[in-house]
């Protein structure tokens, strides 16, 4: 099991700071916040990867249909060889006008089919801009055109920068894109209910449940001897290690392999105390 901490703020100074802080702790990753219009998460990462050198770096999560798969390549990839290997990607649809429409603000959300569709081409197109080799694409929704010189250079992790993508349990061609990359974002939505912020009702249980049917899924496709990690997000109070323990062992014990540490509902003026407090605390370990 390892263990990451979310940054709920949106002052870039501190999150480096805090990036420091959490790998003199014994947390394995650190991550913060993508907006739309909002503090870059890339440039603070980029900064973060220069005071540190081994925490794993990344967002949660990043809604790739609102980039340009280049620039996000382009970022991502340069964050990947600042830290020499320690980026994530956390991959979603990205929240529906109708949810939030504070994130859209320039432009109107073309619904979840078409988000989607751009999910899927992004993704294909992410792993073919991290190898910085020479392709053609004619898409549903990009091009691009075979380009001989002013490549970048790749990332550098390979064959591609870890992909965690956000799944909706128990939807088929939801979880079915879970499965092809490296790592499970849960989302929770029975049969006839409405997908709901929070997944409510998405207990340990459901969890197992799932994470076998991954297991599967990934056997069919060939990818059982690769990595994957399960991730589920939390908060604990930092005051108890037992306690906290407590609440993270049944999300080891379904097949979790990482417990992201966030309380977003601290508010904005108790952010950095919150936020240095726990991190000190250490990691809930199970």
């Amino acid at each position: 099991m390892r263990y990451g901490f979310i940054y709920t703020g949106d002052d870039p100074e501190l999150a480096v700071e805090l990036a420091t802080l959490a790998e003199a702790n014994g947390w394995h990753g650190f991550f913060v916040w993508e907006g739309i219009w909002a503090t870059d998460p890339w440039a603070t990462l980029a900064a973060a990867a220069m005071q540190t050198s081994s925490i794993r770096l990344g967002t949660m999560l990043t809604p790739v249909p609102r980039r340009r798969p280049w620039e996000l390549a382009s970022q991502t990839m340069t964050v990947d060889r600042l830290s020499k290997g320690r980026v994530i990607l956390s991959a979603g649809l990205g929240v529906p006008e109708a949810v939030e429409p504070r994130f859209w603000l320039f432009e109107s959300d073309p619904g979840r089919r078409e988000r989607a569709e751009l999910l899927d081409e992004s993704l294909g197109l992410l792993e073919q801009f991290w190898r910085a080799e020479a392709f053609e694409h004619e898409g549903e929704h990009y091009r691009v055109t075979r380009a001989e010189s002013l490549l970048p250079p790749p990332a550098v992790q390979q064959p591609r920068i870890p992909i965690w993508v956000v799944g909706v349990w128990p939807a088929p061609k939801s979880m079915r894109r879970v499965a092809r990359y490296d790592g499970w974002l849960p989302n929770f939505a029975p049969p006839g209910a409405e997908l709901a912020p929070g997944s409510p009702g998405f207990t340990p249980e459901v969890a197992a449940e799932a994470v076998g049917w991954l297991r599967v899924e990934r056997e069919r496709l060939g990818l059982a001897d690769q990595p994957f990690d399960v991730v589920q997000e939390g908060a604990t109070a930092g005051l108890d290690p037992e306690a906290d323990a407590a609440v993270v062992r049944p999300w080891v014990e379904a097949g979790a392999t990482w417990w992201l540490e966030a309380d977003w509902s601290v508010p904005a003026e108790r952010v950095e105390a919150h936020a240095r407090a726990r991190i000190l605390a250490g990691p809930p370990r199970a």
